[in-house]
């Protein structure tokens, strides 16, 4: 089944211990500490052959790729700890992410068709590798994580309206529209059908319509209607020129207004249904068209050292160490991470079994498109207030 993967992998590392030949035993290396929780070096390894891999696909080449990848790489170690320091400070405040959990696991079973809970078990545990209450583990820390975000980060960021609307006034060449329209679409396979399943599709087409117009919503008839890839993001196709559609649809879209839904039109493979998401009159665009850009505009470059000053204070805060030879990229100034003498930290290593028990496993990120990186993204918007 097609999906859409964005994962940080888990890869093994072992280390044998030569001084008991006889019982070999096969180990990770700790890394680092972070609280109650570690940092071995098989997640920092495939981390970074998950970069590597989506390097390759980016097409980069040369001296720009080295240098972008040496970037990346030397953030690994650092990333690891904001997302767990992220996780444990979401458990600190009993946000609660079960309802998310549920509701994201029952998204994914929808889209890939898989009516039974054991089968779909399976399939995460076939397609995540791991087992499934591992994998259900890992979502519940990332929607953790970006709960975090936007109520210790984002909520505190406010830009006041005049700002927003001083900065179009300023800009307005950055608010100059080309006539576009936005669309998504629910489609009814025809391929391959006889004239009685014809019929049929034709008659769950128009009762798609039907209940569009009296108030479902589009995505969710999307998802568990559509033929089409685009079921998976609930129907959403993106923007167009009028030049970029077919005569008979650019009349449609560009004559009506954002929430309208089309009756059924026959093309080639089934029946399409469009609604009309959005659309930009060609020209300069209102104020109260553009608040929102004009306000992340503002917000961006304002996010990235909020978010750093919070890891920093909760690095500060935690109990870290750091094995040396590696290093932390976002340390805290003065925080002394400094690896304690073996004799008293111990194990020093740790065996894959022993990583399990301590329910240590990799930050994989398959179907977790939707939630943003530590230090990237926060999930939400801008705050804004009235001066």
């Amino acid at each position: 089944m097609d999906m859409k993967f964005a994962w940080q992998g888990f890869g093994i590392f072992l280390l044998i211990c030569p001084t008991f030949a006889a019982d070999v035993r096969v180990a990770e290396l700790i890394v680092a500490k972070v609280n109650n929780e570690i940092i071995t070096t098989s997640e920092l390894a495939r981390t970074e052959r998950a970069i590597d891999a989506d390097l390759a696909r980016t097409g980069v080449k040369g001296p720009e790729l080295e240098k972008v990848r040496q970037e990346r790489m030397k953030n690994v170690l650092r990333d690891r700890i904001d997302e767990l320091l992220l996780a444990q400070k979401g458990k600190e405040l009993n946000i609660e992410v079960e309802s998310e959990v549920t509701k994201e696991l029952a998204k994914i079973q929808s889209q890939n068709k898989i009516a039974d809970q054991d089968k779909f078990q399976d399939w995460i545990r076939q397609q995540a590798g791991m087992p499934f209450e591992d994998f259900k583990g890992e979502m519940r820390n990332n929607f953790l994580t970006r709960r975090v975000i936007g109520q210790e980060v984002s909520s505190k960021i406010i830009i006041p309206r005049a700002e927003a609307r001083d900065y179009y006034d300023k800009h307005k060449d950055e608010f100059v529209r080309e006539e576009r329209v936005f669309l998504s679409e629910i489609l009814i396979s025809t391929k391959g059908k006889s004239a009685t399943e014809l019929a049929a599709a034709e008659k769950k087409a128009k009762d798609v319509v039907s209940r569009a117009r009296k108030g479902e919503r589009f995505g969710d008839l999307a998802r568990d209607n559509s033929d089409s890839d685009s079921s998976k993001n609930q129907g959403q196709l993106g923007s167009f020129k009028r030049s970029d559609l077919n005569a008979e649809i650019a009349k449609v879209a560009f004559a009506n207004e954002k929430g309208y839904i089309t009756d059924p039109i026959r093309v080639s493979n089934g029946f399409i249904i469009l609604r009309v998401d959005a659309r930009h009159e060609a020209g300069l665009a209102a104020f109260e068209e553009v608040e929102g850009e004009a306000m992340e505009k503002l917000y961006a470059p304002l996010f990235q050292p909020a978010m750093r000053s919070y890891l920093t204070r909760l690095r500060q805060e935690a109990f870290l160490e750091i094995r040396e030879g590696y290093v932390d990229s976002g340390a805290a100034a003065g925080k002394d991470t400094s690896w304690q003498d073996p004799a008293q930290l111990k194990p020093q290593t740790v065996s894959k079994s022993e990583v399990a028990a301590n329910a240590v496993r990799p930050r994989r990120l398959k179907f977790m498109h939707i939630i943003p990186l530590p230090g990237t993204s926060t999930g939400e918007g801008p705050k804004s207030v009235s001066k």
